[in-house]
């Protein structure tokens, strides 16, 4: 109840009368009680204020229920009275009710009072509006047939049997049938109720016949043309057994509904996908160290060996399925959006353009391809290797969807999204975008696939045919970049994948030449800090045997100590990112702000959310796992660079997204 529940107590005990009130409260909420317990008390209160229930003791020393009855009934107030006694009788309660009274309840079953009253005010006031709607219809005739010209509703008035005996236009639009139709008996109401939702026009007769009015309820008609409408159905009794019946088109109400489950739907999808990159962001970075270790150890043992060894063949083995886990590794991360990414201005056209020999290589000869650029096709900011990724996979999906050939379109335009597009498409923002599309005439999927084809290891191709990453990289780099991805396909009439990147107006750079040191030894002093001991110690054994001289720490707080102890030898910091209590990131802005002159380079497979994003300009990034030659190119890389120090070079905002 959202008022209070005004609750007059004829009660001659207070303990008594406040254990009612608690009784109350405790299920109804806000009450306001009043406790009188004589009979000018009762015809006092009933004079002077409203109630909305009296709840009445049977036997008081100066009054009893019979006669606070006959006080309630001489006042003409329709005003539910509930007994509440200990010592009444069931023959005594009877003639009670019959006398006026509407419940009793003992008093050591108090826990049934509130429910009592709950129902009896609720009935009390159907009674008034019953009362009120009859006075009403029998002094606004008028006002009603003015009511039933103007069509906003349907308005019927019929017998609780569904016989139609008056309807308005609005109504008669509403089922598509004409008024003699209607009034001929030929669409009555029970006619053009489905079936299965006849049991609800069943409890309203039933209501109908109790209490003369009916709660609203929803439930659908068959029209005409047999075609069904959703309704919200309001009944009230006129002169029984005829009444009045209000009909409101929920149409449009059923749409927006069915839209808004549409939303959540994509919502929680997209929630499970943040979960599941989550988890394959904290495998990775597992991965990433112990494939470091044995990528590490492969190259060193490969320099040792001479060409005609045979145990060289094995070692590089060993050090190709290596690189083949690191690849798995890269898939998951950008599925994750944990991989750090430089970014361009790209244009897609010319992306698309440089891939195209290579994608007609890809494609069989049955499979058309066909590509079609838009002209002034706008700019977008994002990792020109990754859409290319994005542009493979998709393309070998559509490959495999189409067994028996068939045509495959890439195709770009520019996007203006406004607001009642977005709507329907979680995720989505208003804005100015670039879309590339990849569509193809094949098998599609069912509405059971698409909702999992963006999560990590899962597939329909036969086992050993896909790992089930394709499409999970695909939706993680189109997320890391900003972007959209939607998907349209139905069974039998293939697939489109559109992809939505926020549109800049930035223009693309000239392709600036860089000049490759050729020195990957030296004679410097690097400090490793990595917590995990075994990539430590592959980590500092490639550097001595490049020649480096190399100090070791455990954790960020033992890399301080040491910078310390050698505040001038020190040329670089080379640091994992992820460690405990303090990270690369603050370890290596603390020490760049005791020696500005320390070059910093990270060591990073998957950053924790603390160096996601992009690459400023110096900052120096060794991606895990990696080999021998690559750490030794990218430590003299950053020994080498003349931008200062790197630590401040992450773009830090992105490590919130």
């Amino acid at each position: 109840m959202s008022a209070p529940l005004r609750a007059l107590l004829v009660e001659d005990s207070e303990s008594d009368a406040k254990l009612i009130e608690h009784a109350l409260r405790r299920s109804l909420g806000s009450v306001e009680c009043r406790r009188v317990e004589v009979a000018a008390g009762v015809k006092d209160a009933l004079a002077g204020e409203p109630w909305d229930v009296i709840i009445c003791d049977w036997s008081m020393p100066e009054l009893n229920a019979p006669q606070v009855i006959e006080i309630l009934n001489e006042s003409g107030k329709d005003i539910p009275l509930v007994i509440v006694s200990g010592t009444v009788g069931e023959e005594a309660a009877v003639k009670a009710m019959r006398a006026g009274a509407r419940d009793y309840v003992l008093k050591e079953k108090l826990v049934r009072l509130a429910p009592v009253v709950e129902r009896e005010v609720r009935e009390s006031k159907q009674r008034q509006e019953r009362r009120h709607s009859e006075e009403a219809l029998r002094i606004s005739e008028a006002r009603f047939a003015r009511l039933a010209e103007s069509g906003i509703v349907g308005i019927v008035v019929a017998d609780v049997h569904g016989s139609v005996f008056e309807a308005n236009d609005a109504y008669l639009k509403l089922t598509g049938y004409t008024r003699e139709e209607v009034l001929s008996g030929m669409a009555g109401w029970l006619e053009m109720t489905p079936p299965e939702l006849r049991h609800l026009s069943d409890k309203a007769g039933e209501s109908l016949r109790r209490y003369g009015t009916a709660p609203n309820w929803e439930t659908e008609l068959i029209r005409k043309d047999g075609t069904r409408v959703p309704v919200m159905v309001a009944v009230a009794v006129l002169d029984f057994p005829k009444t009045i019946a209000i009909v409101m088109d929920l149409s449009e109400r059923k749409q927006a509904e069915a839209a808004l489950r549409r939303t959540e739907e994509q919502l929680r999808h997209i929630q499970k996908m943040e979960a599941i990159g989550i988890l394959a962001g904290g495998v990775a970075h597992d991965f990433n160290n112990i494939l470091s270790i044995i990528l590490g150890y492969c190259g060193m043992l490969m320099e040792q060996l001479e060409p005609s060894d045979p145990m060289r063949a094995d070692i590089a083995e060993i050090n190709s399925a290596g690189e083949r886990a690191a690849a798995l590794t890269r898939r998951l991360l950008a599925f994750s959006r944990q991989q750090v990414i430089e970014t361009t201005i790209l244009d897609l056209n010319e992306v698309i353009a440089s891939l195209d020999s290579m994608l007609r290589r890809l494609i069989r000869a049955d499979i058309k391809l066909i590509v079609r650029p838009t002209p002034d096709l706008g700019h977008c900011k994002a990792d020109a290797g990754q859409i290319e990724q994005i542009l493979m996979n998709l393309t070998v999906n559509a490959i495999d969807a189409m067994p028996e050939g068939g045509s495959l379109a890439i195709e770009t335009a520019n996007a203006d999204l406004e607001d009642d597009y977005v709507v329907s498409h979680a995720g989505m923002k208003p804005g100015r975008y670039v879309m590339l599309a990849v569509s193809d005439t094949g098998i599609g999927m069912s509405p059971q696939t698409q909702a999992r084809i963006f999560e990590p290891f899962f597939t329909t191709k036969a086992k050993g045919k896909g790992t089930g990453l394709g499409l999970a990289t695909v939706f993680g780099i189109v997320q890391q970049a900003g972007g959209v991805i939607q998907v349209y396909s139905e069974v039998g009439h293939g697939t489109t994948f559109k992809i939505y990147l926020p549109r800049c107006d930035e223009v693309p750079a000239g392709d600036a030449a860089t000049a490759v040191p050729n020195i990957s030894r030296g004679e410097e002093t690097i400090l490793v800090v990595e917590d995990e001991d075994a990539l430590r110690r592959v980590t500092t054994g490639i550097l001595l045997r490049s020649g480096y001289h190399v100090l070791e720490a455990h954790n960020g707080e033992e890399a301080l100590q040491i910078l310390e102890s050698h505040p001038a030898s020190v040329g670089l910091l080379l640091t994992d990112v992820v460690m405990p209590r303090m990270n690369g990131r603050q370890l290596a802005e603390r020490a760049c702000a005791r020696h500005p002159s320390i070059r910093v380079l990270y060591m990073s497979g998957y950053t924790d959310g603390i160096l996601v994003g992009e690459l400023a300009a110096g900052a120096g990034l060794l991606q895990k796992p990696f080999t021998p030659a690559v750490l030794t190119k990218k430590v003299r890389d950053a020994l080498d660079s003349t931008g200062g120090a790197a630590a401040p070079g992450i773009a830090r905002e992105a490590a919130h997204e």
